[in-house]
């Protein structure tokens, strides 16, 4: 009896312990399906106004009613979007905490910052590319310059008394390279976003400014603030009467990128999901309509993909800026 009873107490032991495997299997994959079950926010670390800011918010209110929860948008800029990406990085990897960053934070501050608190790769997942879009070099309506070799001219006889204002490091990266490239002679003035750079033209506080079409579409429609070029390959549909920079024989085209990323260890059913629904959003037809009016290009893809972008951009632009000797201020 005591042989059959150890035997039964082994047998016990044996299925206890294979009950509490499968319950903690299926408690693992109950809680990943059961994903979201409270309010998902995304962090934009830019001031509002700005393409990253608006892509944030046309992805929120598309993937609310889809998630079945609310989705909300946190404006956290600073320290060249430093401040709300590392918030990002610190926070759990459940799937609550999104990051909608633009390539500032992800592939321009690695090239610029010698000492940057966050690794791009290690400390962040990429889930989806949600949008491109090109830059323009705007003035203001009262500027003398009715074209971008005009400004260059003007510059250059009056060096001290041009500025020029930028939202981030990545903005003064590339206007940097605009000035090696034309000889254009301005002082960069940081600004904390879109909005602020771009009224300090307004307010002719600088003489020109560098940024996404987006915030400044209303402004140049309305005239006042005049377009002198695009950084994309072609001129925008919007403003066809603004020419490339290649077109004005300067050798650089740049487009901007915003994506959407969560903290590194984010369960991969919750990245596919949202990779999945980034994708869905991009692709309604009134948000490419939405879009088109402010010139960013909507774009999904895969992880990988936006993997492989941000791989490649880093190894560009740190070679950029380290033979232009640029570094972030």
């Amino acid at each position: 009896m005591k042989k059959y009873k150890f035997l039964d107490h082994k047998r016990n032991t044996v299925l206890g312990l294979a009950l509490l495997v499968l319950t903690g299997l299926f408690g693992t994959t109950h809680a990943q399906n059961a994903w979201p079950t409270k309010a998902v926010r995304i962090v934009v670390p830019y001031a509002p106004g700005g393409a990253n800011d608006i892509l944030a918010r046309v992805v929120a209110e598309k993937l609310a009613p889809a998630l079945g929860q609310s989705v909300l948008v946190e404006n956290k800029p600073g320290a060249g979007a430093a401040v709300g990406t590392e918030l990002v990085v610190k926070s759990p990897p459940d799937g609550y905490t999104l990051l909608m960053a633009a390539s500032g934070p992800i592939v321009f501050n690695p090239a610029l910052v010698a000492k940057l608190a966050y690794n791009p790769i290690t400390d962040l997942t990429p889930i989806s590319l949600a949008g491109s879009f090109p830059m323009i070099l705007a003035v203001n309506e009262a500027s003398p310059a009715k074209t971008l070799a005009e400004l260059v001219t003007q510059s250059k006889a009056n060096p001290s008394k041009f500025n020029y204002s930028y939202p981030s490091a990545s903005f003064q990266l590339v206007m940097e390279l605009v000035k090696t490239k034309t000889g254009l002679k301005a002082l960069n003035v940081p600004y904390q976003g879109s909005a602020p750079s771009i009224n300090a033209v307004l307010t002719q506080e600088v003489q020109m400014t560098l940024i996404d079409s987006g915030p400044i579409a209303a402004l140049l429609m309305a005239g006042k603030l005049r377009a002198l070029g695009v950084t994309s390959e072609q001129r925008l549909a919007a403003y066809p009467q603004v020419p490339t920079l290649k077109e004005q024989g300067i050798d650089l085209s740049v487009n901007f990128w915003s994506g959407l990323l969560a903290p590194a260890g984010t369960p991969a059913p919750v990245v596919k999901r949202l990779q999945e629904e980034v994708a869905r959003i991009m692709a309604l037809p009134d948000v490419q309509e939405r879009m088109a009016k402010l010139d960013i290009k909507p774009v999904g893809g895969t992880s990988a993909d936006f993997a492989k972008v941000i791989s490649q951009e880093i190894q560009l632009w740190t070679q950029v800026a380290k033979e232009n000797n640029i570094k972030a201020e």
